[in-house]
């Protein structure tokens, strides 16, 4: 039996995972990877890199691709509390442009099973978060993306009533990305 469970989003490719929590009053147990298990629930990554980070309540990150060495993410939440989203861009998808969101947190201990083709962002709920993810490349600065994470053609639910007035902050960059009506002329992904 698996140590994880693996659930079906509205998006093809896209999934929520479970892992089985070992507990008792000493605290917990979980096993966070597997590259042995994710292959028997039908997840064939080659991950080559770790990344974490920390941000404050109201910080939204994204909604961030890379064209050139485009990356598949298993993200996660070790502390705190984040909406995580996830925005098809894969071309010829019949999902494209759709959105898939899930909350996760260092209490549901979920995962977000991200491939190759989205766009990605958070937005933290908590007073911090630290935020980890796998890549299945590596980070490409010249070959980034972004897509607008407000855009009102794509139409994220952002739960921004979690946040109070005033603490939403953004990069300078991720600001000022493009909406997705924007894109659609551009060569979005160059190794899909």
């Amino acid at each position: 039996m698996s140590n994880f469970e693996k659930k079906e989003t509205s998006i093809e490719g896209v999934y929520i995972i479970e892992p089985k929590v070992f507990g008792d009053d000493r605290g917990y147990f979980m096993e966070t990877y597997s590259k042995t298990e994710f292959e028997e629930i039908g997840l064939r990554y080659n991950f080559v890199q770790d990344n974490q980070s920390k941000s404050r309540k109201g910080v939204l990150r994204g909604l961030h691709f890379q064209k050139e060495n485009t990356q598949a993410k298993l993200v996660r939440v070790i502390k705190g509390k984040v909406f995580d989203v996830a925005v098809d861009l894969r071309p010829n998808s019949k999902t494209y442009g759709k959105w898939e969101g899930v909350i996760l947190s260092d209490e549901n201990k979920k995962m977000f099973m991200i491939p190759k083709g989205f766009a990605h962002g958070f937005l933290v709920l908590s007073d911090e978060a630290e935020f980890t993810y796998k890549c299945d490349d590596t980070y490409n600065p010249k070959a980034e993306g972004g897509l607008a994470w407000n855009d009102e053609d794509i139409g994220i639910k952002w739960p921004l009533d979690e946040i109070n007035e005033g603490e939403l902050l953004t990069s300078e960059k991720d600001a000022k990305w493009p909406t997705l009506k924007e894109l659609k002329n551009t060569d979005l992904f160059k190794d899909l």
